[in-house]
């Protein structure tokens, strides 16, 4: 896996279109995706969340429409500077820092619940990442990730592995814009991050109670949810 630096610089590059190859190459899905996660985390009225890992704020944005409060961070500002276009003309506003997830610039239970989508990978040690995420929840609050599968029936398999490891990579590279390998680095990623139960058994490790999981479209994603601990 590249560095923290090489990753950064990566995304920063192909920020400015980011969102158009999102929509493009997921056709769509994504955005059903987001909305999944949403009624997943299940935001109260005014609740206060953390988006880390945030991007151009796409669920950050998702979960204030269900009526939170957001905060997104995100340790590559360029992307952050994307959100300013999606921001509401009136009404509540989500703000958004420069941050690192494994060292979260926040005192101890300060948010209802904390989220990541599709950035937990990119971490050069998720669980700590995910314990600052618990860290920064109140006790009874929840931490849910949206993060890439791989699908398991075996023909839908064979398509996916087609398209993700020889399509989407030159067709990623083609509709952002990208000068670098950031949809080589997408495939390559999703390959080597533990998943499923595996996954599950890191955030045990992190210290949240009853992690469970949901796959998404034939297992292509899956939402991971877990319970922080009081103590």
């Amino acid at each position: 896996m590249p560095d923290a630096a090489t990753i950064q610089q990566m995304f920063a590059e192909v920020a400015p279109g980011y969102d158009r190859a999102n929509r493009a190459l997921s056709m769509g899905v994504d955005v059903m995706w987001r909305r999944r996660t949403v009624k997943i985390v299940a935001p109260q009225a005014g609740e206060r969340g953390l988006d880390v890992c945030s991007g151009t704020g796409d669920l950050c944005f998702a979960l204030q429409r269900a009526g939170a409060s957001m905060l997104g961070a995100d340790f590559c500002a360029p992307m952050l500077m994307r959100t300013h276009h999606k921001q509401p003309s009136s009404g509540h506003r989500s703000e958004f820092l420069a941050a690192d997830a494994m060292n979260l610039p926040f005192g101890d239970n300060q948010f209802g619940f904390a989220t990541v989508a599709f950035g937990i990978r990119n971490v050069a040690d998720p669980v700590v990442a995910l314990r600052e995420m618990a860290r920064v929840v109140r006790p009874g609050g929840r931490v849910v990730v949206l993060e890439f599968c791989k699908p398991r029936l075996p023909v839908f398999a064979s398509l996916y592995r087609f398209y993700f490891g020889h399509i989407l990579p030159r067709l990623g590279k083609w509709i952002s814009g990208a000068k670098n390998d950031a949809y080589r680095y997408l495939h390559d990623s999703v390959q080597a991050f533990p998943e499923r139960t595996a996954f599950l058994e890191l955030m045990q490790e992190a210290g949240l109670a009853s992690p469970r999981q949901r796959l998404l479209t034939g297992g292509i994603a899956a939402i991971y949810r877990g319970e922080v601990q009081a103590g």
